[in-house]
């Protein structure tokens, strides 16, 4: 392990979007959990994706929002792994853009800092560049609108550079992020666990 991978802080979330909810099947993986439901959770800050055993006392249904933070008792929520795409049921990978979407939305401000902040991944690479529908030519219009005046949301990011529709091109982004090993460059989701 490399030294600083070793004194890296470790990454929480503390509130995730459901996307999925599993009763608990008797039988199975004995003394693991067994009274618990099985939720699938994204967190909402770095999108992390999560399984974790919640008490069926909590009536918990896709979309919901739970507070997952760390001084939540562990005998109603408690945070079994983190997992990859390929590790969703269907159910919730179905639920997922839309949970994005979500995210998205209410954290507008936080992905209008992004373009307004932003730089370059490599010496030939732009962080710009990785988002769909953003291209060299995109890149520098944003490069050069964002020295005159700082975005203040999608809107106004779309009508000074061009951009078809941002909010859908960050979404895509951030799925993309999510669904795909091969990716290299990670501008809003956790880089999954080694």
């Amino acid at each position: 392990m490399r030294e600083q991978e070793r004194f890296k802080p470790k990454i929480y979330e503390d509130e995730a979007v459901v996307l999925d909810v599993v009763p608990p099947r008797w039988g199975h993986r004995p003394g693991h959990h067994a009274q618990f439901n099985r939720a699938y959770l994204l967190g909402t800050e770095h999108f992390t994706l999560l399984e974790a055993a919640v008490s069926p006392e909590i009536n918990l249904v896709p979309g919901n929002v739970l507070y997952i933070g760390k001084d939540v008792p562990r005998d109603v929520v408690r945070i079994v792994r983190r997992i990859s795409y390929q590790e969703l049921p269907e159910s919730a990978k179905m639920e997922l853009e839309r949970a994005v979407e979500r995210i998205v939305r209410e954290k507008e401000k936080k992905f209008v800092e992004f373009f307004n902040t932003c730089g370059p991944l490599t010496p030939r690479l732009h962080a710009l560049e990785v988002i769909p529908g953003i291209g060299k030519k995109t890149m520098l219009k944003v490069l050069e609108e964002r020295e005159k005046k700082p975005f203040e949301n999608f809107e106004e990011i779309d009508k000074r550079t061009g951009i078809q529709d941002s909010r859908t091109s960050v979404i895509k982004r951030i799925l993309q992020e999510l669904s795909d090993p091969t990716n290299r460059y990670f501008l809003f989701v956790r880089s999954p666990a080694q």
